[in-house]
């Protein structure tokens, strides 16, 4: 126990807490080479986002390799960009201390000779060769050289204890943070000495388990709430822009009921979230956003990244398996990880990357006076910015258009990262995301869907209202709802889709009354990933949400008419990041291809589906953001992470023959180029229909990146604009 004694655990709600958390200076150093009412916050509660002088990521994970299996592309490209990352690991990763694999190559258990020549269990040297694995893995990212040296030394935490900093010479914008907490020792097991344990209230603190050549050289242990001092003091010390993190609410299976991933994971995410949220409350500091990641579960999904970047990630995981066995490292405890080592790629997870939050394409809208409005979340607040119509009140009239502000973050904390927006008939703009309230203690976790709408056309938004969640408590799904999909009727009535944690979906409507309805199942089996939704010319509605091997749909046969499904569409698998749009008298769906990120598109007519249309692409993953009266300007994600951006001929993104979706593909004109920075989330465009067309990003800075097409469709280079 530290000696600072005995402290309560502060509720942690979603207003936060604002303590001053200050890291003192370096104490040692070493070297190495190698449905509710409306909340009472009015949203004219406004203040500016603090503006980065650049990006900066940090990633927060439970486990040494967490990173490179679940995190990587995006951590190599961060480290390929120049600017500073920062990793910590919040557990030592010790398991039962025995750096071999149990797992014979081919599979199976290993004979009886082949354990009795495995290396004793010692918990500090296995923590120590994980340790060594990751310097590895980084420095060779970093530097193309697995030995460049590092700076280790030692920093006081706010929590009281003490962690290991890792610098890379060569490259001082990376760091590593080793808090080095006991790791759980169980995917799934009673293991009260865990996060999982210190979360729950089972233990009153959890210990330290130092890798065998870390300079601390002293064991501390944490409470509940000093683990949370203890994060929000490293948010304080690095200030990032970007903070990369692992999924808090991560859902179970439908035939066991078991969490679908580790304990140390979810706990240790929900961890993040608490410091983020006391982090948040803190002032003089750039604003932030957020991006979580899917674990364990995406081996049952299908593959998101193409060949190359897949080979490249496969890469590194070996260098951090210590597959060639050489003492490159100069350390007994050895260079990596040889657990790892039996089976580097995971079970496919170095044939993917996924996002838990954040992937909505529908953040940006038009307003009624012809300007245009944008939507994230920074700081765990709504951000908004404006762009106010130009002289000739067209919002793409190239050098006609006004001038960006923003952002202003709202009245609200515990705003989940990506939200989806709608225009009503009578030009207002409703935005939906969920919410996270952490509670007075575990049991009052939950996560609801929100919305806040304008008082006015072009004006300020009223106070978010909580619609509540089809689920019925954390502990029977670990609060696993999508991010919501909304249709409007031609009276302005909404239905807001989820798809909830026994992956089906369900739906909310508001009534006349302005009261919303009860959630009720929808139906559907074995879906994920976020539905998306779209209204044709006719009025009518579609509604389309991925599963493991196709699209399944709920369409309205007429406007105003009952939606009829689930339907299976026909659809080819995809990589379960859905987009769709007007399209004329029927809506289109843009999606990707697994294991390529090939962008493909089909159309629906009522019922009818047309052929699938091959419009190539730059490789990634993610959904594709679509711009333009005739949805002719797309933007995606690409190999690099930047944006990879298309112009199609009309002949392509217009209507197409009804037939057989996945039958007699057709290929599409599409040049595609890639430029611009790395950028949170997906990217978005003024929605088909708009007047204009232009397509946006939120940078790793925070900022509002805008790309405009001129009259000719011609893309401009990507400006940050706010």
């Amino acid at each position: 126990m530290l000696s600072s004694g005995p402290r309560r655990f502060a509720p942690l709600s979603r207003r936060g807490l604002t303590p001053t958390l200050i890291l003192g200076p370096l104490v040692g150093i070493a070297c190495l080479s190698g449905a509710g009412e409306a909340t009472s916050d009015a949203q004219e509660n406004v203040i500016p986002a603090a503006r980065p002088a650049g990006a900066s990521v940090m990633q927060i994970v439970a486990h040494p390799d967490d990173d490179l299996f679940f995190m990587n592309p995006d951590t190599s490209q961060s480290v390929g960009s120049g600017r500073a990352l920062t990793s910590v690991y919040l557990t030592a990763g010790e398991a039962d201390g025995v750096n071999a694999s149990k797992t014979a190559p081919g599979g199976g258990p290993l004979s009886a000779d082949a354990l009795a020549e495995l290396p004793a269990a010692d918990k500090g040297r296995y923590a120590e060769a994980r340790q060594n694995g990751i310097r590895a893995a980084y420095a060779e990212m970093a530097t193309g050289n697995r030995t460049s040296p590092w700076q280790r030394v030692t920093i006081p935490t706010a929590g009281g204890g003490t962690a290991e900093l890792d610098t890379l010479k060569a490259r001082p914008e990376v760091n590593l943070v080793w808090v080095q907490l006991h790791e759980a020792g169980s995917i799934a097991g009673d293991r009260p000495k865990s996060l999982h344990g210190l979360w729950d209230g089972r233990v009153d603190t959890l210990g330290s388990q130092l890798a065998s050549s870390s300079p601390v050289t002293k064991g501390f242990s944490y409470t509940k709430e000093q683990v949370v001092d203890t994060v929000a003091g490293l948010l304080e010390r690095f200030r990032p822009t970007h903070v990369r993190m692992q999924d808090p609410t991560p859902g179970r299976t439908g035939t066991s009921g078991k969490v679908t991933d580790h304990q140390d994971h979810m706990y240790g995410a929900r961890f993040v979230q608490a410091a983020l949220t006391r982090y948040a409350g803190s002032t003089g500091r750039p604003a932030f956003s957020v991006q979580n990641y899917l674990g364990y579960f995406t081996s049952r999904l299908p593959r998101t990244l193409d060949p190359a970047t897949a080979a490249a990630k496969l890469r590194t995981l070996k260098t951090y398996a210590w597959m060639d066995g050489e003492n490159h490292c100069g350390d007994e405890a050895g260079c990596g990880d040889r657990k790892v080592a039996a089976r580097p790629g995971g079970h496919g997870w170095a044939q993917s990357v996924r996002y838990t939050r954040g992937e909505s394409t529908s953040w940006v809208q038009p307003g009624r006076d012809g300007g245009l409005w944008a939507f994230s979340v920074l700081d765990t607040r709504l951000a908004v910015w404006h762009r106010a119509a130009g002289a000739t009140g067209s919002a793409g009239s190239a050098g006609a258009a006004g001038a960006w502000s923003g952002p202003r973050l709202l009245a609200g904390e515990g705003i989940d990262s990506g939200v989806t927006s709608v225009k009503l008939p009578d030009g207002r703009i409703a935005v939906f995301g969920t919410r996270t309230t952490l509670g007075d203690g575990p049991e009052d976790y939950r996560r609801d869907v929100v919305t806040t709408v304008q008082r006015t056309p072009d004006g300020a938004f009223g106070p978010w209202r909580s619609l509540g969640t089809p689920e019925r408590d954390d502990a029977s799904g670990t609060s696993d709802i999508s991010a919501p999909a909304v249709t409007v009727d031609r009276a302005g009535l909404m239905t807001v889709y989820l798809r909830d944690g026994s992956h089906s979906l369900s739906s909310t409507a508001r009534r006349p009354d302005g009261s919303w309805t009860p959630w009720q199942g929808r139906g559907g089996r074995d879906v994920h990933g976020d539905p998306v939704a779209a209204t044709d010319a006719k009025g009518r509605q579609y509604v389309f949400v991925g599963t493991a091997r196709s699209v399944v749909s709920f369409i309205q046969p007429a406007p105003g008419a009952p939606l009829t499904g689930p339907t299976a569409t026909g659809v080819p698998p995809t990589t379960l990041t859905l987009s769709a749009g007007r399209d004329g008298d029927g809506v289109r769906l843009w999606f990707r291809k697994p294991g390529s990120g090939d962008v493909r598109t089909v159309r629906f007519s009522g019922t009818g589906v047309s052929p699938v249309t091959e419009l190539g692409g730059p490789a990634g993953f993610g959904p594709v953001g679509v711009s333009g009266p005739d949805s002719t300007l797309l933007a995606v994600r690409s190999r690099t992470g930047t944006p990879g951006t298309a112009l199609l001929a009309p002949a392509v993104a217009g209507t197409g023959e009804a037939g057989a979706a996945g039958r007699s593909a057709r290929t599409g004109r599409a040049q595609w180029r890639a430029a611009g920075s790395l950028f949170a989330g997906a990217p978005a465009g003024v929605p088909s229909g708009a007047k204009g067309a232009g397509l946006a990003a939120v940078g790793l800075d925070g900022r509002l990146y805008w790309a405009q097409a001129d009259a000719r469709g011609s893309l401009a280079s990507w400006t940050p604009v706010g």
